[in-house]
């Protein structure tokens, strides 16, 4: 059987992803599926960067808006909604585009790599979560660290909810949770696939984060986030832990002062973005798509796009930009 297609469009926070792809999805008839894990959170346009309605120019966007805040929204329930989204868009005769900046969410859609979210331990996942919540998530850094050194690189100690997940699979299994997904890594993908990553000059990428950020600031961010706690959303909320919520909480909640806050969220989303391109560069097939050899003409990159669409045979024909 022939392989389906799917184009994925991936890089760090900030670096154009979003008005690259909706160009591109306009040229190869594509159909946007977003890899993002706040863009699926409804009241949460600001700080996500989230794409608005007439940015979309008429492509249509999948698992945008889904999900309201104080649900949970995980890799094994992303592969489920997209996985039902391209059959939509195959039987549309479209092109699935996989776009935006969660590389585990990537790599789990396009190696069709298993979850068993549902097997586990509940009374040992409680006793982990308790610990996080009483003592701080650098204390299970540490017993992640002790039990599987590689997972405990590769995962953040704000990010409970994976170290949870890792020491759980090590309790479970004896086995460590960094070895069973390079295992997964190594299948072959189900998919006929191109797999970009923009990317930019490191100073130019952190001035864009940075400006960004005073940007969502301007646009009312503070306001967003007090609306949101309104509506009963705390730091425990998964999706109030992401970048931008949890420092803007803390400083309604005067554990930080405005600029402390901002501060903090400029930081952190470039500490992000590093952490997002070491993540592909450890990824195999990757197509590096550096915007200053392209002179930043998005021109030029859909040009040099669609060439590897063509060549791949997931595109027939080529348009001209």
């Amino acid at each position: 059987m022939m392989k389906k297609p799917m184009i994925i469009l991936t890089g760090p926070t900030a670096v154009g992803k979003t008005e690259l792809s909706v160009l591109l999805a306009k040229l190869v008839r594509g159909s946007v599926i977003s890899a993002d894990s706040m863009q699926v959170y409804r009241h949460m346009d600001i700080g996500s960067a989230k794409i608005r309605r007439e940015e979309m120019q008429g492509i249509p966007h999948y698992l945008i808006d889904e999900f309201e805040p104080y649900e949970e929204f995980h890799v094994a329930r992303f592969q489920e909604y997209a996985r039902k989204y391209m059959e939509e868009i195959y039987a549309q005769d479209r092109i699935p585009m996989i776009v935006g900046g969660t590389g585990f969410y990537i790599q789990a859609l396009l190696y069709d790599i298993v979850f068993t979210e549902e097997q586990g331990d509940k009374s040992y996942r409680a006793a982990l979560e308790k610990i996080a919540k009483e003592q701080g998530g650098h204390v299970l850094h540490e017993m992640l660290r002790e039990a599987d050194p590689e997972a405990a690189g590769q995962i953040h100690e704000h990010n409970i909810k994976r170290m949870v997940r890792a020491l759980e699979f090590h309790h479970l299994c004896g086995e460590k949770i960094s070895s069973h997904n390079e295992a997964e890594r190594q299948k072959e993908s189900p998919y006929n696939f191109a797999y970009f990553v923009l990317n930019d000059d490191r100073q130019k990428l952190y001035e864009r984060i940075n400006g960004r950020v005073e940007k969502m600031i301007g646009d009312g961010l503070v306001e967003e986030v007090q609306t949101l706690q309104d509506m009963g959303c705390s730091r425990f909320t998964v999706a109030m832990q992401g970048l931008g919520y949890k420092e803007i909480l803390a400083y309604l909640e005067g554990e930080l002062s405005l600029e402390e806050a901002v501060y903090r969220v400029k930081r952190d989303t470039r500490h992000f973005a590093k952490r997002q391109l070491t993540w592909f560069r450890r990824e195999r097939d990757v197509i590096w798509v550096d915007k200053q050899a392209f002179g930043y003409d998005n021109g030029k990159i859909l040009e040099f796009m669609q060439e590897i669409l063509a060549e791949k045979g997931i595109i027939h024909e080529r348009n001209v930009p």
